[in-house]
């Protein structure tokens, strides 16, 4: 006869920087933690985690690998796997059921899977991804200085990336990618201002040579001269744990959190990705850390609050 899982103080679904900065935390705060991660991270073809403080260009695999090796120094349990169900037993018990079949509970949970990525129809695209080509400004825009840049996007993501990359160059295309360009006049007026062309051919073929990108074929025989891409990216919550747990919802299906990261569901908590907030990596360890504190309090006993 089987016995009963242990009871966690907390549970962390996701092991990426926030799930692992807020492992770090809770262990260095004395609690008994276990992190479930599924080990399919999102930026899996970066070649560097950029403006990571102390650790420029760092590879997101070596970043995961410290993290996971200091969580364990602090007595985190580390878990491969792949949280099929999230139920709240009550307001102080939760169960994760995974989907070999294994049982975790624990007091708190943390939610930190992030998101999945819908990529444009670009055959080649893959081939270049995070050498030349990306899709986050913020975290390579550098990379991207003076060189020959096109966005594939359209509508007001199209508008706003091109907008960002002109902090770093100013020879800009919109390639819509066959889609409608459904830009407003107003902005159009802003492009056209800046040179930026929007182009709404198809693209058929990304040109590119050892990771660099030289150009994009378009429909029709036309040829695109590039030395870096972005692309806009479809997004969507990694699975439905927020969902099952009736964690309440942005109009764009991200998790919604207070200041300390807390869900509208009493005890549950998100960070990274899946929650309103800058994609980047570093802000994504500090809202786990900041999940991790206000976990800790919510633990501490009634005697020991203020």
């Amino acid at each position: 006869m089987s016995s009963e899982p242990s009871l966690y103080d907390a549970a962390i679904v996701g092991g990426g920087p926030a799930g692992l900065s807020a492992a770090i935390w809770l262990g260095r705060y004395l609690h008994s933690v276990v992190l479930i991660d599924s080990g399919d991270p999102r930026n899996w073809e970066a070649r560097g985690v950029h403006g990571y403080l102390g650790l420029p260009d760092v590879a997101p695999k070596d970043l995961r690998g410290a993290g996971r090796d200091e969580a364990r120094r602090f007595g985190a349990e580390l878990i491969d796997g792949c949280v099929q169900t999230a139920a709240r037993l009550d307001q102080e018990h939760f169960r994760l059921i995974l989907d070999n079949g294994k049982v975790f509970e624990s007091r708190r949970l943390l939610l930190a899977f992030g998101i999945k990525d819908e990529w444009p129809d670009v055959p080649g695209l893959d081939r270049c991804y995070g050498e030349t080509v990306h899709h986050c400004p913020d975290c390579d825009g550098y990379e991207a200085r003076g060189c020959k840049t096109v966005v594939i996007a359209s509508g007001r993501k199209a508008a706003g990336m091109a907008f960002a990359l002109t902090t770093w160059t100013n020879d800009l295309v919109i390639c819509t990618n066959g889609e409608p360009a459904n830009i407003e006049a107003s902005v159009l007026a802003k492009l056209d201002q800046l040179n930026v062309p929007v182009l709404v051919d198809k693209i058929t073929r990304m040109g590119s040579r050892e990771g660099q990108v030289r150009q994009l074929e378009l429909a029709g025989g036309k040829a695109l001269d590039c030395e870096r891409i972005f692309f806009a990216l479809g997004q969507y919550p990694a699975d439905d744990l927020g969902f099952q747990l009736g964690c309440k919802r942005n109009d764009l299906d991200m998790i919604e959190v207070d200041r300390s990261q807390e869900t509208s569901v009493p005890n549950v908590y998100a960070a990274g990705d899946l929650v309103p907030s800058p994609h980047l990596a570093i802000s994504a360890a500090a809202e786990g850390a900041i999940a991790a504190a206000a976990i800790h309090r919510s633990l501490m006993p009634e005697v020991c609050r203020l």
